[in-house]
């Protein structure tokens, strides 16, 4: 008889700070879990459109954060752990998901009822009393809609969402390729004298990673806790070469190369900006942020 069990990941963690529950997490609830959050963020999104109230900051600005909250919790789990923890089920799993996820967002951005409540509010916002807080959160809000899409004639939104579902999918691939080169590389040492200039605490952590590996000696990684102590402290430089080489060179060539993904990238934000009236993608990345 199939056990019928709560999925955490759809209820707030009684922890201390929401910490999740991993140990009472299956794999198998991630995709149970994204479906009902993606149903009930989209109920949250309908609710604010049916809303027979004027659009106001409160039932429409301040709602649509407030909304997908569930989503929000289970895509952070889940993509964080598909960055530093993986499995072929969990990648099989993300490339599931992200397209529900692109769609999803491209709903929301597309939207004609949303969009034209939250322009009411935009277009009011001189007449608005708002915090600084709320004030900001009023211009990213219309900046989301905007930059996404939104003001596009509808051949030009259908192209957009296409756009973003193929970079999802391509940005996917890149990041599961990175995680991928980097766990294939290790650095094994059985002999004390090569451990000159190491500290105590790198020796342990390396000695600890071999032994989980079931190996002898000192293991140590291309993550960040063993390669960046390895080639701060090691006093061979040939070693601290190795690692360099293969840390710099992960996905160039081989099972795992980004070359062609990076060319494809490229070329899907590149459109994606011009099609919005950006010159390039660049113009369009540090019309938010510095270079």
């Amino acid at each position: 008889m199939k056990e019928n069990r709560t999925n955490l990941l759809l209820e707030e963690s009684t922890l201390p700070f929401g910490a999740p529950v991993f140990d009472r997490i299956a794999v198998s609830d991630y995709l149970p879990a994204f479906r009902e959050a993606i149903a009930r963020a989209r109920a949250d999104i309908q609710a604010i459109c049916d809303n027979p109230e004027d659009p106001s900051f409160a039932n429409t600005i301040e709602a649509m954060e407030n909304a997908g909250s569930d989503l929000d919790r289970v895509s952070g789990i889940f993509f964080n752990l598909t960055e530093a923890c993986t499995s072929d089920e969990m990648d099989r799993i993300a490339e599931e998901v992200s397209p529900m996820m692109t769609q999803y967002s491209m709903s929301i951005l597309f939207n004609e009822d949303l969009f034209a409540r939250v322009k009411a509010v935009w277009e009011q916002r001189g007449n608005l009393t708002l915090d600084t807080e709320a004030a900001k959160l009023l211009e990213e809000t219309w900046k989301s809609f905007a930059r996404h899409g939104a003001n596009l004639p509808p051949e030009g939104k259908k192209r957009f969402a296409e756009l973003s579902e193929e970079l999802s999918l391509a940005t996917l691939k890149f990041g599961q390729n990175v995680l991928a080169a980097t766990n294939a590389f290790t650095l094994n040492l059985t002999d004390e004298a090569d451990l000159e200039g190491l500290p105590g605490y790198v020796r342990e952590m390396a000695a600890a990673e071999a032994a989980g590996r079931k190996e002898s000696g000192w293991t140590f990684t291309l993550n960040q806790p063993s390669y960046g102590p390895f080639l701060k402290f090691s006093a061979h430089r040939c070693l601290r070469e190795k690692m360099w080489r293969a840390y710099n060179s992960k996905c160039i060539g081989g099972v795992n190369d980004n070359t062609a993904l990076v060319r494809k990238i490229v070329a899907l934000r590149t459109e994606k900006a011009q099609l919005l009236g950006y010159a390039d993608y660049a113009a369009y990345a540090l019309e938010e942020r510095m270079a």
